[in-house]
């Protein structure tokens, strides 16, 4: 029986496994959305490109560090915490990303500090991504642009927050306790900044106001509250009209066996004299 009920228990495990994925593609904040939030640090460098999906095709090393599947926006940083977020402008194009990933290894030693998505890479140099050889087409066989790039969120992990370095000096496995200052607000961000609370405020208080069915209700309880007597005259006047009501009908009632007292008396008297006769 026991040996039955292990079985179970470790098929069903199994099934949960295979129905549930352990990881999902990550949805990457959008370019404009990201340009009205505050600057954390800001530069440039070169790019290179990559796509590591674990097929072991073209170098690859394996599954992002993250965890998360290789897909587009996923970057590598030789020293920048994981899921930190920003985008990368080349030639004004802009495109999102965030870093899934550690690297380039050696090629950061001499200056290349952002490892791309080759699908973000082949966007940005107007190419196109050749899935059988995990490469860049239409680009002349270039293979690192020079890009500037913004931060506009921090991962919560290990590694420096500030301008990259090298991954020989480890400092993507060290907490920064000392970021890079945030650059100051643009005068549009913020106006959009200013526009976005203002737009709060509004909504707290219209969700606040009493809605134009509730304020009809509200009068109208108020103009039958004003029409209706008060209450206090309307229960003394009840009780004075029943008290007359009472007091009559005890008279009447009084009266009633006063008369039939009185008859009955002269019956009893008639009676008698007929019995003498």
């Amino acid at each position: 029986m026991r040996t039955f009920t292990l079985l179970t228990s470790g098929v069903l495990a199994g099934l949960m496994t295979l129905s549930v994925p352990a990881h999902a593609d990550v949805e990457m904040t959008p370019v404009a959305k990201q340009e009205q939030k505050q600057i954390l640090l800001k530069g440039s460098t070169t790019a290179s490109y990559y796509w590591d999906d674990g097929s072991g095709r073209n170098g690859d090393t394996g599954l992002p560090a993250s965890g998360h599947p290789m897909q587009k926006g996923l970057a590598a940083s030789p020293s920048w915490p994981l899921m930190t977020e920003g985008y990368v402008i080349y030639k004004g194009k802009k495109a999102p990303f965030f870093v899934g990933d550690r690297g380039p290894g050696t090629p950061s030693n001499r200056g290349i500090m952002l490892d791309l998505d080759a699908k973000t890479f082949a966007y940005l140099l107007g190419g196109s991504f050749n899935t059988s050889s995990l490469s860049v087409s239409g680009v002349g066989g270039e293979g690192h642009a020079k890009v500037e790039y913004v931060i506009t969120k921090w991962g919560n992990g290990v590694g420096k927050k500030n301008h990259p370095v090298a991954f020989s000096t480890g400092a993507y496995g060290r907490k920064d306790s000392s970021p890079a200052k945030p650059l100051p607000l643009s005068a549009a961000q913020t106006a959009a900044k200013a526009a976005a609370e203002a737009g709060k405020k509004a909504d707290a208080a219209k969700a606040a106001a009493p809605k134009p069915a509730e304020k009809a209700d509200e009068g109208t309880k108020a103009a039958a509250a004003a029409e209706a007597p008060p209450v206090s005259n309307m229960a003394a006047k009840e009780n004075i009209d029943g008290s007359s009501d009472t007091n009559a009908a005890g008279l009447v009632l009084v009266g009633g066996l006063a008369v039939l007292g009185g008859g009955l008396f002269l019956g009893r008297d008639r009676i008698k004299k007929l019995a003498q006769r």
